[in-house]
């Protein structure tokens, strides 16, 4: 159990980071939020992935449900930078 949540936060952490990295200009995250929605990109990735029919044939690492997990995590960044904005910046 506690394996499992580790392992689904270090996932969470490389594919945060890989969005982090494919999205233009400074996000102005953290890296709790950077793991959190890395760990829900890559979770509703590999859900829309095999809902769509998707199966790991070989039984080793499933790079496509891994590829849209990063995907996912890219829009949920990029929507989360947009609605948080930057907070104290006077309006001109």
């Amino acid at each position: 159990m506690i394996g499992t949540i580790v392992s689904a936060l270090f996932v969470g952490l490389i594919v945060g980071v890989l969005a982090r990295m494919i999205l233009p200009g400074k996000q102005g995250i953290g890296i709790v939020m950077t793991i959190l929605l890395g760990a829900l990109g890559s979770v509703l990735g590999s859900w829309v992935t095999y809902q769509l029919g998707y199966a790991n044939a070989n039984g080793g690492f499933a790079i496509i449900p891994f590829l849209v997990g990063v995907g996912v995590a890219v829009i949920l960044i990029g929507l989360y930078a947009a609605v948080t904005g930057r907070k104290g910046t006077p309006v001109a």
